[in-house]
């Protein structure tokens, strides 16, 4: 077919594949770049099935002119963003499509009358204790409602309600990858926080906060387990991240509550479970404060992350409609229905903006009232 070598090789890049791995599957990939070959049409579909782009992409003249993600991910360099694998740049890709959808379901405008980005920001100097009581103001949930909550499935819910009212949407997807907790796309008006469903709901929980932190400081920003690549950073960028994850650890578990309640108490996994359960955090979180005031050591934190390890994933399957529920999110749903029934949106644009066949959409929409009642 006759398509421009430029623009093939413009979308491996952009899907994060190197010329070796794309050549695993299509062995004739760089003849194709270098313009010495071409590929057939059910080669060039496949293609666009592996890159997640249109067919229609590879006739372009020139390789499009798209402002390129990496630069919003401003606290990470070069050679973090290049480790970025080709799953978790789909869903950059697919969340960058969910932020758009929001823009033109709301005619250009954020339709909360206080966006959070707006009114709050975060300052490298700023005290987190500070911040974290500012953000729980704003968020209008106080720390006894918090401790009233019954579980993390509970926490999850109310946490994403008080975000989508603030003007940040969560959205949800399996990541298929453990090294990833989370990432979040900063935009003037409508921020948003992705999030792995796959991880436990307490990590999850603490993905939103760290992803929010991100957002005050008006950048794009990733959650990874392994903390190695911090060290790698700029030191104004490391400071940014470990800022973040301060943050989070600051508004879910507020170090005056957290010292009043281990004050007259001996420090013990049995402690750090009912504290984690009492704030709906991982056992981790309460750990690493323990760690912070050398009342455990380091050893012993590492020790016992290892071994909770095998307990951090959240429950996998479920029922597909529940699942899409999950990964949207009440809010964006009823969102999208109500424009629907404003008819403001066709049948097809329904199905598009709620990332479902049409054929689903009914389904969808009954599993959706269910919920709602």
């Amino acid at each position: 077919m006759p398509i421009v070598p430029a623009v093939l090789t413009w979308a491996r890049q952009r899907a994060g594949y190197s010329l070796e791995a794309t050549a695993i599957e299509f062995s004739a990939i760089a003849a194709w770049e270098n313009g010495e070959a071409a590929p057939t049409y059910p080669q060039l579909e496949k293609l666009a099935d592996k890159f997640k782009i249109p067919v229609a992409v590879f006739f372009f003249p020139d390789p499009p002119n798209l402002p390129s993600v990496e630069q919003s991910f401003r606290t990470l360099g070069s050679e973090q963003f290049d480790r970025i694998p080709p799953r978790i740049r789909l869903l950059i890709r697919k969340a960058q499509a969910f932020q758009t959808g929001l823009i033109e379901l709301n005619s250009g405008h954020n339709p909360v009358s206080r966006l959070i980005t707006r009114e709050l920001s975060f300052h490298p100097t700023d005290n987190t204790a500070t911040v974290a009581a500012q953000l729980r103001d704003y968020l209008e949930v106080p720390l006894q409602e918090q401790l009233q909550w019954k579980d993390t499935d509970t926490a999850l819910q109310r946490w994403r309600l008080a975000l989508a009212k603030a003007g940040v949407y969560v959205f949800k997807d399996a990541f298929r990858n453990d090294e990833f907790s989370g990432f979040c796309l900063y935009d003037e008006e409508f921020p948003l926080i992705y999030v792995n469903n796959s991880m436990a709901k307490t990590r999850q929980i603490f993905t939103y906060f760290h992803e929010l932190s991100h957002l005050l400081f008006h950048t794009s920003g990733i959650d990874l387990l392994d903390q190695e690549y911090i060290g790698a950073l700029p030191p104004d960028h490391r400071h940014i991240e470990m800022l973040c994850n301060q943050l989070a650890a600051q508004f879910l578990v507020p170090d005056s509550e957290f010292d009043e309640r281990i004050s007259k108490q001996e420090v013990s996994e049995e402690v750090a479970e009912h504290l984690a359960d009492l704030f709906c955090v991982s056992r981790e979180l309460i750990y690493r404060k323990f760690v912070d005031r050398n009342l455990i050591t380091e050893e012993t934190y590492n020790s016992a992350t290892r071994r909770w390890a095998s307990q951090s994933r959240s429950g996998g399957g479920g029922d597909y409609y529940n699942n899409k529920i999950a990964y949207l999110g009440m809010s964006y749903i009823s969102l999208v229905f109500e424009r629907y029934y404003q008819k403001k949106i066709d049948e097809d644009e329904l199905a598009d903006y709620l990332d479902v066949k049409p054929r689903n959409v009914t389904k969808l929409e009954e599993y959706f009232v269910q919920r709602s009642l």
